[in-house]
């Protein structure tokens, strides 16, 4: 008996005192698909609201709320200046530059959606990924790229915050 008792106290405890520190991920998704039939580039990235919110208040101003009622225009617009500013893309050795179409809130995440026209082919794209890096050490920016053939990956981090990706 006294062992359980023991067990109780090591495992079951700690749990429901709430004494275990919950490891918090820092993760955002962008995805980018090349759609030959309109030459374009599309691109969703996905990043916790929390996450970014912080960010925001950080860099801009404390008062921006994002996916409340007290969001304003203001705050929609230091969302985008802050993503154009951290996500860079290059095609076949050209930087683009990202035509930023809106936003939509899912849950606890917020989806940005992005798009470049004009791209007749893709042979290699490189993308630069900062977001939240400024924020969160530990942040990892995952990239999945695909076109009708290709799927392919990237994991970003602060120390190699840049991937490349070849098609050749």
């Amino acid at each position: 008996m006294k062992f359980l008792k023991i067990v109780f106290l090591v495992v079951f405890f700690p749990l429901m005192t709430g004494a275990t520190s919950a490891h918090k991920f820092y993760v955002s998704i962008t995805k980018i698909e090349y759609v030959a039939k309109s030459e374009s580039l599309q691109v969703i990235t996905q990043l916790f609201i929390e996450d970014v919110e912080q960010v925001l208040q950080q860099r801009y101003d404390p008062s921006i709320s994002l996916g409340t009622t007290k969001e304003t225009e203001a705050d929609g617009a230091f969302l985008e200046q802050y993503i154009l500013q951290k996500l860079k893309i290059e095609v076949n050795g050209t930087p683009l530059v990202l035509n930023y179409l809106g936003k939509e809130y899912d849950t606890d995440m917020v989806k940005s959606y992005m798009e470049v026209t004009g791209i007749p082919s893709v042979m290699d794209i490189i993308v630069e990924n900062k977001m939240l890096m400024d924020l969160f050490d530990e942040q990892q920016n995952i990239i999945h790229y695909k076109n009708n053939k290709t799927r392919k990956s990237l994991m970003l981090d602060r120390d190699n915050p840049k991937g490349v990706l070849n098609f050749n």
